[in-house]
């Protein structure tokens, strides 16, 4: 063949193998749409779950005073150490009493005059010899005189320092024959019998206590986490809810009251309350089913006639493997469970139907 020819073939041929590729993609595109994805799908379930809240808390004691110096003085003895379990009027502290204490036998000594005196003037009216303004004008005297005389005994009450409650010794700020002053601290006495544990609650949940208040106030499991990890054996109750919130940070104050018979939580600790409640009839569905665009969480619901939807849902609480849906999806609907990936909005799929009870049961054996 001349080359002429050649040349003149080349054009023919290359149009032919345009063609033939054109043909072939045609084909291609045609066939995308009747491509099947097989996946597995499985159905939201509805059953009991236990939710549960952790906040940060503060244990405090129901009762923490500072013991201070009721008169000015010298301590003269201290009956106590740190630490130490004590019991109501169980003496702490002694201030060295001796001008109380004779003030106190001058004003008694005072009294036991003023009562002399009347009773001599009673006699005396009784005679006829004094009238009754006199006897009264003693009366009033002695009235005064014992007035003294009780004053003159509180303060000599005052060189003693009682506890006004059973509980435990802080530290002693003092030491025997130090001079103190009226008003000056001498330990801190905390009753540890119960503890008052305080955590802030954010709005929304509030809101939520109130309203379920009257059906599931007896239904709460309030319980302390330490710091060691290790749960506190004492289950609390709500015991106060403070009446401001907090506007900088949209909080308000609760108070759990927790029974504290070994003495082991103190004044001053800290933990995590964790408050858990039944919900009963709750959606659930494996977390592993869903996916996240824009902040926001979707599942591939599918029809009845095997095309896959995307749809948003709202996760009322999150579990290990599971979400608690608050809205987005029933019972009634089937959900792509393995396979997401594979599939987009809008996409026919063939897919193997799992029994929710296999899928929640088998959950925490996963690894996807």
């Amino acid at each position: 063949m001349k080359i002429a020819q050649v040349a003149a073939c080349i054009p023919a041929l290359s149009m032919a193998l345009i063609s033939l590729s054109l043909s072939s993609c045609n084909r291609e595109t045609e066939a995308a749409p009747h491509e099947v994805h097989k996946i597995t799908a499985t159905s939201p379930q509805s059953t009991n779950v236990t939710i549960t809240e952790r906040y940060v808390c503060q244990i405090h004691s129901q009762r923490h005073i500072k013991v201070r110096a009721l008169e000015m003085g010298y301590l003269e003895a201290i009956q106590i150490k740190e630490g130490q379990s004590v019991k109501e009027n169980d003496p702490l502290f002694t201030v060295r009493p001796i001008l109380y204490q004779t003030r106190f036998e001058a004003e008694k000594a005072e009294a036991d005059l003023a009562q002399l005196e009347l009773n001599y003037t009673k006699k005396l009216y009784d005679d006829k010899v004094v009238s009754l303004n006199q006897v009264k004008l003693l009366e009033v005297k002695l009235a005064k005189a014992k007035a003294k005389a009780q004053q003159a005994q509180a303060e000599l009450d005052f060189a003693t320092v009682k506890a006004p409650f059973d509980g435990i010794i802080d530290r002693l700020h003092h030491q025997q024959g130090s001079l103190v002053q009226e008003g000056e601290i001498l330990t801190t006495l905390s009753d540890n019998s119960l503890m008052w544990v305080y955590f802030n609650v954010p709005e929304a949940r509030y809101l939520e206590y109130m309203a379920g208040m009257n059906q599931t106030k007896d239904e709460l499991k309030i319980e302390i986490e330490l710091a060691n990890g290790n749960k506190f054996e004492q289950l609390g109750k709500i015991g106060a809810i403070e009446a401001d919130f907090n506007n900088e940070n949209g909080n308000i104050p609760f108070r759990a009251d927790f029974p504290n018979p070994d003495r082991l939580l103190r004044h001053g600790q800290t933990g995590t309350v964790l408050i858990s409640r039944v919900q009963k009839d709750s959606i659930v569905i494996p977390q592993r089913s869903t996916f996240e665009v824009l902040q926001k969480r979707y599942v591939y619901v599918i029809d009845k006639d095997g095309i896959a939807h995307q749809r948003e849902i709202v996760p009322l609480d999150e579990l290990d493997d599971l979400y608690v849906i608050k809205s987005g999806v029933t019972v009634d609907d089937k959900i792509v469970l393995e396979g997401i990936r594979q599939v987009r909005d809008g996409d026919k799929v063939e897919y193997e139907d799992r029994e929710v009870e296999e899928v929640v049961a088998n959950l925490k054996y996963h690894a996807e």
